[in-house]
């Protein structure tokens, strides 16, 4: 094998490594239990009339990734549900890494179950990194527009990551993306410029009908630079977390698994009209 295959194979692998450090662990999949959702008996009341479909992050998976933003939702009355996506043959626990438009088809399915289910007419989606861009295909190219009202995403790579600037190495290894995409898809349709961002943010950020919110933090080590994750457009919503709460140390995956000032933000997305600020103090809340 040539050097610079050797070389593209553990960037491969770094990638990998990075995520699985940064990501959850799968040992609460089998320590812990649901807390309350996808209860499929979940009947959404009056003031909360959307169920909330959560979409987990790369490596990430339906139950790990929601350990404590599900219950947090639970509690406050909505019907909330999760799934699994991007599966690899093999490859148990840890999802999100098949290619990216296979993985919006099955946010299509899954959301299409949940409304079956419940009886509404539109779902509102909350995804974490991978999981915060990912529906935006699905909106754009799949019909998901008609059945979804807002799209919340947490950390989303909206517009790709550099990894600190790692990716930017690529170009110099020929053939190097290409394995990448061959072993772990998911990967390189997220590296900022690959052909599956590109498409995907041709003609704008939005779709009509949708509102987009964005919640980002700048200490992200994943999704660099962490402005790239802010969309553009109508109905859209930026927030940086510093700005509600300057104290707030949240780097990628701890603003989706555990920070609960964003999850006080994510509330306010899903029920803007009784919307309260979010604060440092939100944290109690």
């Amino acid at each position: 094998m040539l050097p610079w295959k050797h070389l593209a194979r553990a960037l491969s692998v770094l990638l990998l490594t990075v995520a699985a450090v940064l990501a959850p662990t799968a040992a609460a999949q089998a320590a812990e239990p649901n807390r309350g959702w996808n209860d499929w008996s979940c009947k959404p009341s009056a003031a909360h009339p959307r169920p909330v479909v959560l979409v987990h992050g790369t490596l990430g998976n339906s139950i790990d990734n929601w350990l404590a933003l599900a219950p947090y939702l639970v509690n406050r009355g909505y019907c909330v549900y999760s799934l699994d996506y991007g599966q690899l043959p093999n490859v148990p626990f840890f999802h999100g890494l098949g290619p990216i438009e296979r993985s919006a088809g099955q946010l299509d399915a899954f959301v299409d179950r949940v409304l079956a289910a419940t009886g509404a007419p539109e779902a509102d989606l909350v995804g974490h990194s991978q999981g915060g861009m990912m529906p935006r295909w699905y909106l754009k190219f799949l019909g998901g527009a008609e059945k979804v009202n807002a799209l919340v995403g947490i950390a989303p790579d909206n517009h790709g990551t550099t990894l600190l600037g790692l990716t930017k190495l690529l170009p110099y290894f020929p053939g190097a993306e290409d394995l990448i995409k061959a072993n772990t898809p998911g990967l390189a349709d997220q590296i900022a410029g690959s052909a599956f961002l590109t498409r995907l943010n041709e003609g704008g950020d939005t779709v009509p009908g949708v509102r987009y919110h964005v919640i980002a933090t700048q200490y992200d080590q994943v999704v660099t630079p962490y402005r790239s994750q802010f969309l553009s457009g109508p109905n859209v919503t930026n927030v940086l977390l510093q700005d509600k709460c300057a104290l707030d140390l949240s780097e990628h995956v701890t603003i989706g698994t555990v920070d609960r000032i964003a999850f006080h933000e994510v509330a306010n997305a899903l029920d803007p009209a009784h919307a309260t600020p979010t604060t440092c103090l939100s944290v109690i809340g």
